[in-house]
């Protein structure tokens, strides 16, 4: 399974990065608004930034709602960098995009999926990947990674391509549970994959080895 960052933040992309296990950076218009990055030339550079960081695919996301306006951002976002993915939301004018960018060649990122009829559209109209909100799901009382159980049977079955990035992923449980439920890629925040180092028994383990190594060299 691969790690994705969701993030606008370029220390928390850098230092994901230098561990070794980063494939990829998510990123919104919130999470742009939480570097405070605004105007679209400020965003288009910021994104650069992060293509500088990491060789692995960056999603940039259309603002626009109509199926002309997101042609025009695609075409445009496209040119920042080789490893720019289009993301693009799950509405109507979305399937049209995203239909587009297939015929085009460019990447996409299917967002904002909550449903298996949606990820099936998403599939059907060549999305990369398609992007399943777990923790929202969660939020209102459903199994978001039943979502991602149904959406990874549904793909294997059919034979689609598209990935399964379970995104709105809260914590280090929800990256086990995501790669058990079939889940190409999980994107979250780093705090999450820093949560998957911590264990009680490896402190501890650690702790009596310094002190073995320290007593059998007689300090």
């Amino acid at each position: 399974m691969k790690f994705f960052i969701d993030t606008a933040n370029l220390n928390d992309i850098a230092e994901a990065e230098s561990l070794g296990i980063l494939d990829g950076v998510t990123t919104n218009p919130s999470l742009m608004a939480k570097e405070k990055i605004s105007g679209d030339k400020a965003v288009m550079a910021h994104y650069k930034k992060i293509c500088d960081i990491t060789s692995g695919d960056v999603s940039a996301e259309v603002i626009s709602t109509d199926f002309e306006g997101m042609k025009k951002e695609a075409s445009e976002l496209i040119k920042i960098a080789d490893n720019i993915v289009i993301k693009i939301p799950m509405i109507r004018e979305g399937v049209k995009a995203l239909a587009w960018c297939t015929s085009q060649g460019i990447r996409t990122n299917c967002t904002l999926v909550f449903s298996p009829g949606q990820a099936i559209l998403a599939a059907k109209a060549g999305a990369t990947y398609v992007s399943p909100f777990v923790g929202r799901i969660d939020d209102i009382g459903w199994d978001g990674m039943q979502l991602i159980e149904e959406i990874a049977e549904i793909y294997e079955v059919q034979g689609y391509e598209t990935e399964i990035l379970a995104a709105s992923i809260r914590n280090g449980k929800h990256i086990i549970e995501a790669a058990r439920a079939g889940a190409d890629i999980v994107t979250c925040g780093l705090s999450a994959f820093e949560s998957l180092l911590k264990h009680p028994l490896t402190d501890i383990g650690l702790e009596k080895f310094l002190a073995d190594h320290a007593k059998a060299a007689g300090k």
